[in-house]
């Protein structure tokens, strides 16, 4: 029986999950119609559909982890594990970059540039995107397939290779395989994650040299740049304290074995965890016109469709 406290967290993120796969196939379905009612599609819109995608993937593996921990019996087994675990490694390492490319464009695009490599890549940017989402899977998979590898004792399995007989397992040294799981994880992690921090510092500062230069207008028009500006910048810092509350969660949840763990932390480690792709999905749809358009449409839609419903329910 699980601790109640584990339960509340396990309905929280399920409910977070469900979330977030209403709002990244929200994505995935505007841009995909749009994509084939125009014959063409946009850089932003490309990399949104690889993003809600991967981060469509991530939610059902993390859902199917915390099945797997508590309650699947074909989870335990070395094989199965070391798959699922490369597939969410992947996927997440994949959405991270994702999200990269999408506040680079979003840089490239908004931020002034007069040096001549900078404008010629503001030139070129829609043509290298594919090949920035290509690179992207590439490096994912590269961070993630040597994990198919990893001797199962870092998945905590015995040598029959049955991972419950060591479920309960306490981790008291740090050998090569584990140390090599870690490593993985981390440099799959650190590269998008700073170029995500660089692009922010360099909207904000690019915001707050526009804001000065406008300072004497400000009193006869609203620059429509400064929003452009707030808006990227408010969706870039939202996704890095989301993304970095998950990473502190993801390896807290990493780290915890069943005689060690406790159940408070792990409660909130996998409701941080859970929420990264979720909320984020709210904030790519609150953020962008488009989305929203459509969002408002679906949701008056859904309502008069229920109020029509009701009268007919009630006779």
């Amino acid at each position: 029986m699980l601790p109640p406290l584990l339960i509340i967290s396990i309905s929280i993120v399920a409910i977070e999950v469900v979330v977030g796969v209403i709002g990244n196939g929200f994505i995935t379905a505007v841009n995909i119609v749009n994509w084939i009612k125009r014959k063409t599609i946009s850089s932003a819109d490309m990399i949104l559909i690889f993003l809600s995608t991967s981060r469509f993937i991530l939610q059902v593996t993390i859902l199917m982890h915390i099945h797997s921990l508590y309650f699947a019996d074909e989870f335990k087994l070395a094989s199965v594990y070391k798959a699922f675990g490369a597939v969410w490694m992947f996927v997440n390492h994949a959405s991270l970059w994702f999200s990269a490319c999408l506040y680079v464009l979003y840089c490239v695009k908004i931020i002034n540039v007069t040096q001549w490599l900078l404008l010629q890549i503001k030139l070129r940017i829609a043509g290298m995107v594919p090949w920035l989402l290509l690179g992207s899977l590439v490096i994912s998979s590269m961070t993630s397939l040597p994990l198919l590898w990893i001797a199962p004792s870092t998945y905590l399995c015995s040598s029959t290779g049955n991972c419950r007989e060591n479920s309960t397992a306490h981790i008291t040294h740090w050998d090569s395989s584990y140390l090599y799981l870690l490593l993985l994880y981390f440099v799959g992690c650190f590269f998008p994650l700073v170029l995500s921090m660089v692009t922010s510092a360099l909207l904000i500062t690019s915001l707050w040299k526009h804001t000065k230069k406008m300072q004497c207008y400000v009193d006869t028009f609203r620059d429509p740049l400064i929003d452009v500006h707030l808006t990227a910048v408010k969706s870039i810092i939202s996704f890095l304290i989301l993304y970095l509350s998950s990473f502190a969660a993801q390896i807290l949840l990493m780290l915890s074995t069943s005689q060690s763990k406790d159940d408070v932390k792990v409660a909130v480690s996998l409701v941080l965890a859970g929420a990264y792709p979720s909320m984020h999905s709210i904030v790519l749809i609150i953020v962008n016109s488009k989305l929203k358009s459509a969002f408002r449409m679906l949701f008056q839609h859904l309502k008069c469709h229920l109020e029509n419903m009701i009268p007919c329910l009630i006779l």
